[in-house]
């Protein structure tokens, strides 16, 4: 996916007068002006006295920069990770000092985990009180030198304002990072001057066009020959795959291999394919498992998967597609390595590939995959207390509208959402990949409405993160939402009273039985709480309710929380057991409050109704 960034100056908005009048501003409305030379039209935050100057320069430029007041700066951050994924531009949060700043450090974290531009702005104390242990003064430089360290400097200067936004903005985009840019409230407040002509000044210019980077002839013809010269290619393909989906289908086709899809990737060819294997690892499928364990080649496309064991083994022959250098041969000893943008090195590399006339092992892949369907389809009905979570989504899925954007939160809700929803044509899917981070769902579902208003979107999320953060970012939601062109935006929460994955993962990793006291949370009326903020509530309690209750929240004429109270012991069973975990597992069993109800679902799951 290419986007370009930037204008001519005299061509776009600010033109000539505007120009002159820039160099009468004051460096907060220098900065935000110059952010919309760059193309910025939307900025996430929520405002604080250490960019008091920022504020009332916001408030005279709402018509072209918009200020997206969001409940809590964690919530910013995320909104702008979620606008660069489902936008390709730089994502803008703004924060004030001290504690404001703090809080933007989750979503920026995000953002960097999972190779996303995001620009953070922050407010800093006076610049004449620093070093004095000053109410609020927190040395925001260290703090942010890890999450933003390709780029992270403060404005000791109004003249320095232009430089940094600037090289904060390009470096955001060419790099796809997290950078940020400190003001301190004095500075911010103070009139601009641009750069004199002078030794040691600097003068630095907008705009942003990415590079075609594209591997060597002959480093192709080397991979080509690797992957022709097996019988079995399995593909995994990443967030790196998003917009190179006909490429992808073209080398697949020609090697006659099975797609194994990352969580990041989950878009990037639709599921109805006969050959997409799904997702891999922990919250992955049985066909992508066998896939991995059976292949002589592996393909990895645009990809940094983490999770090695679920891998080919190493006597197994490597090609890589990667844009970043730093990815190469990290997970997987490869042997050819390439480093080159998805879509053109694929559409280089195609020529070069021989068409498999045996597709024995592509046969073997789809008759896989679809009794993996089959099983996928068995366990959702199999019964629950009160209802299979799995049900919820396998019946969601084929009424999910076209061109939806879907989210999840992480927890037990993604292993479901990655399993049992299948992707379309046209449609965009993210949750937090690298970092895995709570909180996420309703924040990005809200940042994909504002930046495609004429879309649906679904986000799917567990109680525990909506108590933690999804139920603030309703009431932004509920602020914004009648401006969107279409209002459906449904929030899917299950309610099972447990912080389930922890749960399952004390079970299954440690040998623990469930801990009531950390894992057990506190009843709440999801539904009712958006009908009482405005938005539309459903809450289904019986299976044979769901059908309709899902169809009530899609045809929704606002955001609708569809609240689904499910079954915390139906287990997020991995494409593999293994003796260890089986065992740590029985262990757990004999002293688990809840064993009954787990043993009695874990069974069903692993031996779903007509495989006994």
């Amino acid at each position: 996916m290419t986007w370009h960034i930037g204008c001519v100056r005299g061509l776009c908005r600010v033109g000539a007068y505007e120009e002159r009048r820039l160099k009468m501003s004051n460096v907060s409305e220098y900065v935000l002006d110059r952010l919309s030379e760059w193309g910025i039209q939307r900025i996430y935050g929520y405002p604080g006295d250490g960019i008091n100057a920022f504020l009332y320069a916001l408030e005279e430029r709402r018509e072209r920069l918009r200020f997206i007041q969001a409940r809590h700066e964690e919530l910013a951050a995320f909104m702008a990770c979620a606008h660069a994924k489902f936008t390709g531009q730089v994502g803008v949060c703004l924060a004030t000092s001290g504690p404001g700043a703090i809080h933007l450090l989750n979503g920026l974290y995000d953002a960097a985990k999972d190779n996303q531009p995001v620009l953070a702005i922050v407010g800093q104390q006076a610049a004449t009180a620093l070093g004095t242990d000053y109410q609020q003064e927190v040395d925001l430089i260290s703090l942010f030198k890890d999450v933003a360290h390709h780029y992270c400097h403060m404005c000791s200067t109004p003249s320095q304002a232009r430089h940094l936004i600037d090289r904060g903005m390009r470096i955001a985009q060419a790099q796809r990072a997290v950078t940020c840019v400190i003001i301190p409230n004095d500075i911010g407040a103070m009139d601009y001057e641009e750069p004199t002509r002078e030794h040691g000044n600097t003068f630095t210019g907008v705009g942003y066009t990415p590079p075609r980077v594209i591997p060597q002839v002959t480093q192709l013809k080397r991979a080509a020959e690797v992957l022709n010269s097996g019988s079995k290619v399995a593909m995994l393909i990443g967030a790196g795959a998003l917009g190179a989906g006909e490429e992808v289908m073209s080398v697949a086709d020609a090697l006659g291999a099975g797609v194994a899809k990352a969580l990041l990737g989950k878009a990037a060819l639709p599921d109805d394919l006969p050959y997409v294997t799904g997702g891999i690892g922990l919250l992955g499928t049985e066909p992508s498992d066998r896939m991995m364990r059976d292949c002589d080649r592996f393909f990895m496309v645009g990809s940094s998967f983490p999770y090695s064991e679920w891998l080919p083994k190493e006597d197994v022959v490597g090609v890589q597609i990667d844009i970043r250098p730093r990815n190469l041969n990290l997970r997987f000893p490869m042997d050819v390595a390439l480093c080159g943008d998805t879509r053109e090195t694929l559409r280089a590399l195609l020529p070069l590939i021989e068409r498999k006339a045996d597709r024995s092992w592509r046969e073997t892949i789809e008759k896989n995959v679809s009794e993996w369907w089959k099983k996928l389809e068995k366990r959702a009905f199999e019964g629950g207390d009160p209802i299979n979570p799995q049900r919820v989504f396998w019946e969601l899925s084929p009424r999910l509208p076209d061109r939806c954007i879907l989210t999840s939160d992480s927890g037990s809700s993604a292993n479901w959402w990655a399993r049992d929803l299948k992707i379309r044509p046209g449609m965009m899917a993210s949750l937090s990949g690298n970092l895995a981070t709570m909180c996420p769902g309703v924040p990005y579902a809200l940042a994909a409405k504002l930046c495609h208003p004429d879309r649906p979107v679904v986000a799917c999320v567990g109680d525990g993160a909506m108590q933690m953060l999804g139920n603030n970012a309703l009431i932004t939601a509920a602020r914004y939402w009648e401006e969107w062109s279409d209002p459906r935006m449904l929030v899917v929460v299950l309610n099972n009273r447990d912080l389930n994955q922890v749960t399952w993962e004390q079970r299954v990793m440690s040998g623990d039985a469930k801990a009531e006291v950390t894992q057990t949370i506190p009843e709440f009326d999801y539904a009712g709480y958006a009908r009482m903020i405005g938005l539309e509530g459903i809450r289904v309690e019986r299976v044979d309710d769901l059908t309709n209750g899902i169809e009530a929240a899609l045809a929704a004429k606002k955001p609708c929380v569809l609240e689904c109270v499910t079954d915390p012991e139906t287990p997020p069973l991995p494409p593999h057991i293994s003796f260890d975990q089986a065992k740590k597992f029985w262990s757990s069993m004999l002293r688990d409050p809840a064993r009954g109800g787990a043993v009695k679902q874990a069974l069903r799951n692993m031996f779903p109704s007509g495989d006994q």
